[in-house]
């Protein structure tokens, strides 16, 4: 079928191709090394968001000692917010029912600094790193909202 021209021909278009599905199944892992609350306890609008909205959701859900440490600079201190956390969580109630804030479903400056947060920590940087970050790289949007 193949002369032995084509066969040495494909071997590197091979290498390529199981180098880059291996990688592809080595970042799923990853993702899935972050505590992430299941997506059927997010309400229908989260759902139904892109799938970086939703892993934000996800993610600070599950994660409110680090993320209620991360600042917010989209300028919702002005509603209330205190951190990125209040972006995606409005209440937990005495029982640990969370009622989610819808902020963050219309808001790109709130996911980017979610999704930041995450890819540090897979990078295995600190929450204290990934806050430095944050500081640096979004205050140039307004000022910070933790007080």
């Amino acid at each position: 079928m193949f002369s032995r021209t084509h066969k040495l021909l494909l071997l590197p278009l091979v290498a390529v191709l199981l180098t880059t599905a291996i990688s592809a199944c080595s970042t799923q892992s990853q993702s899935s090394d972050l505590r992430m609350m299941p997506m059927d306890q997010m309400p229908a609008e989260v759902q139904s968001a892109p799938v970086t909205v939703q892993t934000a959701y996800q993610f600070n859900a599950e994660n409110p000692d680090i993320m209620k440490n991360i600042p917010c600079y989209c300028g919702c201190g002005g509603i209330g917010h205190v951190s990125n956390y209040d972006c995606y969580v409005s209440d937990v109630d005495a029982s640990g029912k969370i009622s989610f804030d819808n902020h963050a479903l219309g808001c790109s400056i709130c996911v980017d600094i979610t999704q930041d947060v995450m890819r540090m920590l897979r990078d295995g940087k600190s929450p204290q790193d990934a806050r430095a970050y944050v500081d640096a790289a979004y205050s140039k949007y307004g000022p910070s909202n933790i007080p």
